[in-house]
């Protein structure tokens, strides 16, 4: 029961951030105005050989795997306890396909820019995640379903408290 809480608590989440961010602001951390837009990369890797600065990239990358470890922990958890065979496989074709998904809706609705290399990147996040909840086990399954409710809390608490957090005078466009 609480698997499925934390599982949809932290698939609210993902979805709010790559789809939603439009419709809210936490702080000024983004400018809702400029979610609004369709883009699309399907050529692997195209922001490494078109970038100039390192840090982008790894900022992209990194925050894409990082983004779907959690929802591959909680994939995991949720098929080892259905005692489903291949959880990693089946965990890495769940997180690939809610990926697509997510990466979809950005492009049909307008709302991101769809980019293969954020499918790939996702997609491995939710394999190290599977991973990590094989490793570590099965006693610290509640650990990682707790974590991911009290994640889902907090990101709602940020949500509603929205531009009272930060100064707009402090912002600077870059």
């Amino acid at each position: 029961m609480w698997i499925l809480v934390a599982l949809t608590s932290y698939t609210a989440v993902m979805v709010a951030l790559t789809t939603l961010k439009a419709f809210y602001r936490i702080g000024y951390l983004w400018n809702p105005a400029n979610q609004r837009r369709r883009g699309l990369s399907l050529i692997p890797f195209d922001e490494l050989r078109s970038t100039h600065s390192w840090f982008g990239p790894v900022f992209e990358f990194g925050g894409n795997i990082a983004f779907f470890v959690p929802f591959g922990i909680l994939i995991y958890v949720l098929l080892y306890r259905m005692g489903g065979q291949h959880p990693i496989r089946n965990t890495v074709i769940i997180g690939a396909f809610a990926s697509i998904l997510m990466e979809t809706a950005q492009y049909v609705f307008a709302l991101g820019y769809t980019d293969i290399d954020d499918l790939m990147m996702n997609t491995l996040g939710a394999l190290i995640g599977a991973g990590v909840a094989k490793l570590c086990g099965v006693r610290f399954h509640k650990v990682w379903v707790w974590l991911a409710i009290a994640l889902g809390v907090i990101f709602a608490i940020l949500v509603g408290l929205g531009d009272r957090l930060g100064d707009p005078n402090k912002v600077v466009d870059v």
